[in-house]
């Protein structure tokens, strides 16, 4: 028994749905961080779902790229949730203006 590639579609734009509504809906940056990572897992899930009902290697190259920024993107995001967390308790998206100069 194999499972198609529509449920694995279907799957990442469940996926990616939840990640964006979590983004639109949630102020804190950890969770929208964690959000923003769904919606590219998914991506990655829909990236490779294609390579291989296409047999090509191009989606799965992709992935890797799309993984390289992700952790690029989380290593500068970090820094920036603890630069703004030592100056206040919170880390809600409106804490931001804290940081400007």
């Amino acid at each position: 028994m194999t499972i198609g590639g529509g449920w694995y579609l279907s799957l990442a734009a469940v996926l990616f749905s939840i990640g964006v509504l979590g983004l639109l809906v949630r102020r804190n940056i950890i969770v929208m961080f964690m959000c923003v990572e769904l919606m590219l897992n998914a991506a990655n899930l829909t990236f490779v779902t294609f390579a291989r009902m296409l047999n090509d290697i191009g989606g799965q190259a992709a992935v890797f790229f799309i993984l390289v920024v992700a952790a690029a993107e989380v290593v500068v995001g970090l820094a920036i949730i603890v630069a703004l967390f030592r100056r206040s308790a919170s880390t809600t998206a409106d804490d931001f203006h804290i940081l400007k100069g």
